[in-house]
């Protein structure tokens, strides 16, 4: 007995609206690659591909104030070291280390600054829906954290007592008139951390997540800019580990706790 043809179900074609490429042109979102090469930065470029637009100046030079604050915090740091150990037991694939190293960031490491850009996006929405002053809104959002126990994101640091890169972002986020509810906000949630908590300084992550509200980008694009940035300085910390430290290195000290020994 003959057997009908098995009825296929086409595949459906990939939508994008990043990359288009032809026979002689690469295209991010309409814009020649070519000329991008020759007239933009890599800031502009990374702009570009998640708004779909060249930024301004100002917008450029913070996207790169903060690429550039990112991008290492030594080889203690948890995307660093996991970075390094992979390079200790393998040097044929630098991949495989800065990929651990990436994987390393979470909602502990790096994960502040979406925490963050989320809060004062409530907080934002509160001071409007409920006609409240930024310091009353920040007085709330403090108070709520103390009642919870839990730690009010992109404040304190535990190696710095200032972070010397807060001041930097939203002094340039002022001088090109970028610096909005965001920053003001953020500003508001130390003052009140201090007068009812203890002094916390805002730190990278609550810096770069009030930049970024003003600029207009979701909270999650906290954390890939920081992966961006950051890749910069694994590449370094595994080049580092591969030519000025021996193989398998690394020997973490380890306390046994477990049954003695028996027969």
């Amino acid at each position: 007995m003959s057997r009908s043809p098995t009825t296929q179900t086409p595949f459906s074609a990939w939508k994008t609206s990043i990359t288009d490429a032809d026979d002689t042109t690469i295209r991010y979102r309409g814009r020649d690659v070519a000329r991008l090469m020759t007239e933009a930065s890599f800031s502009e470029s990374v702009f570009l591909l998640h708004r779909g637009r060249l930024p301004t100046e100002g917008e450029r030079r913070l996207i790169d104030a903060i690429l550039i604050a990112v991008a290492d915090h030594g080889p203690g740091s948890p995307s660093a070291a996991a970075a390094r150990v992979v390079a200790t037991g393998n040097r044929a694939a630098p991949e495989a280390a800065v990929a651990a190293g990436v994987l390393a960031i979470g909602d502990k490491h790096a994960g502040a600054g979406v925490a963050c850009m989320q809060l004062l996006a409530e907080g934002l929405q509160l001071a409007l829906s409920d006609s409240l002053s930024l310091d009353q809104v920040a007085g709330r959002i403090v108070s709520a954290a103390r009642a919870r126990g839990e730690r009010l994101p992109g404040l304190g640091h535990r190696v710095h007592s200032t972070d010397p890169r807060t001041a930097v972002l939203f002094n340039l986020a002022r001088e090109y008139g970028l610096a909005g509810d965001g920053v003001a906000l953020m500003l508001a949630i130390e003052r009140a951390a201090s007068a009812h908590i203890k002094p916390l300084p805002i730190n990278i992550d609550g810096a770069l997540g009030a930049v970024l509200h003003d600029l207009g980008f979701p909270p999650l694009f906290a954390k890939f800019v920081f992966i961006i940035g950051r890749v910069a300085g694994l590449t370094a910390q595994v080049y580092e580990e591969y030519t000025d430290e021996k193989p398998m290195r690394i020997r973490i000290p380890v306390t046994y706790e477990g049954e003695p020994p028996r027969d």
